[in-house]
């Protein structure tokens, strides 16, 4: 297991997410002040989100403001969610194991339930 390249991949994992959610914001702003842009920006970006870097370097060729304000939306993101991200991801997936582990023991103890006992088989 290769600790640092899981963290790199799980890093970029989560900036293309950042990219997105600030697309999902600027494309709301847009549909507010300017709806036929926020139609261009939102066909422009159908099918090419789910790498951000390619995503950023297409938009740049095609709308360099757009991309700069995705850019802007996506850093103050990280900003907001970094101080509380990393105790939120192991504290969810502590519950969430947790959860999968008492579903299992309920279905392995409702599979030894309906199990027919020695005794019951032979009475």
């Amino acid at each position: 297991m290769n600790i640092k390249q899981i963290a790199k991949d799980t890093a970029k994992t989560l900036q293309s997410y950042l990219t997105y959610q600030a697309l999902r914001t600027v494309l709301a702003q847009l549909s507010e002040t300017n709806p036929p842009l926020a139609l261009w920006l939102q066909r422009f970006s159908a099918d090419k989100i789910q790498d951000g870097e390619a995503y950023l370097r297409e938009l740049f060729k095609e709308k360099p403001d757009l991309a700069l304000r995705i850019m802007i939306v996506r850093e103050h993101i990280a900003e907001e969610i970094t101080e509380f991200l990393p105790e939120m991801v192991r504290t969810g997936i502590q519950q969430a194991n947790m959860e999968h582990r008492r579903q299992h023991l309920e279905r392995l103890t409702q599979i030894s339930d309906s199990t027919p006992s020695p005794e019951q088989e032979n009475g």
